[in-house]
């Protein structure tokens, strides 16, 4: 339903341009606005979701399933670090942001210094900072990959928390590393090499202007 939206308003879009004679040299400009905004739905978003009847919760923060999918192909789907991660998850939903970053904090004294779970820890804190990059946030995405160099779980979700701030330019070379350090045979290679040719695009489709 996502790309079906997006095509509907392409499709209004260029029908409200040649009722409004709207010259066609501003058409691409257009054009391009629409393109960026499309890229950045893809990037952020999970348009391939089929649609379901949802009610509004304004204490909870929705966890995109294709995120927490790609979590699991990174960093495994089974364990005590996953139990850890759906209870995280489950937090979130509830809008209990700080209980998810405590329980974090005590699985990590629990477990010792364990990537998967300061890597998850500087996404909650991100979430908790209101989609800001905080200085607490980058320091639990700097000791995850300090603790697993060979990872591409810590750039890759810096990276995806710095394109939630806004900040595409910060999140490319993150990216890029997460896509280095993740092996060629690896089935979630792809969902990484997508979201990077997407930015990629975006940020040329920025650069260029209307």
């Amino acid at each position: 339903m996502g790309w079906l939206a997006m095509v509907v308003i392409g499709v209004g879009a260029c029908a409200l341009l040649f009722a409004l004679g709207v010259r066609r040299a501003m058409w691409s400009a257009v054009g391009a606005a629409l393109m960026i905004g499309a890229i950045g739905y893809a990037m952020q978003g999970s348009p391939g979701l089929p649609a379901h009847p949802v009610e509004a919760d304004n204490s909870g923060i929705a966890v995109d399933p294709g995120i927490i999918d790609l979590r699991g192909a990174i960093f495994g789907r089974y364990g005590e670090d996953q139990a850890y991660f759906v209870a995280s998850d489950g937090l979130q939903r509830a809008g209990e942001i700080d209980s998810a970053s405590h329980l974090l904090l005590g699985a990590i004294r629990h477990k010792g210094n364990d990537p998967a779970l300061w890597t998850e820890l500087g996404t909650v804190i991100s979430t908790h900072d209101g989609g800001y990059v905080s200085p607490a946030a980058l320091l639990a995405f700097h000791h995850a990959a300090q603790l697993d160099p060979a990872s591409p779980g810590p750039p890759f979700f810096q990276g995806l928390a710095d394109v939630r701030a806004g900040d595409f330019a910060s999140a490319r070379p993150l990216w890029i590393k997460a896509l280095a350090l993740t092996p060629d045979g690896a089935d979630y290679r792809p969902e990484i090499a997508v979201r990077l040719e997407l930015l990629d695009r975006y940020l040329s489709l920025a650069t260029q202007g209307p």
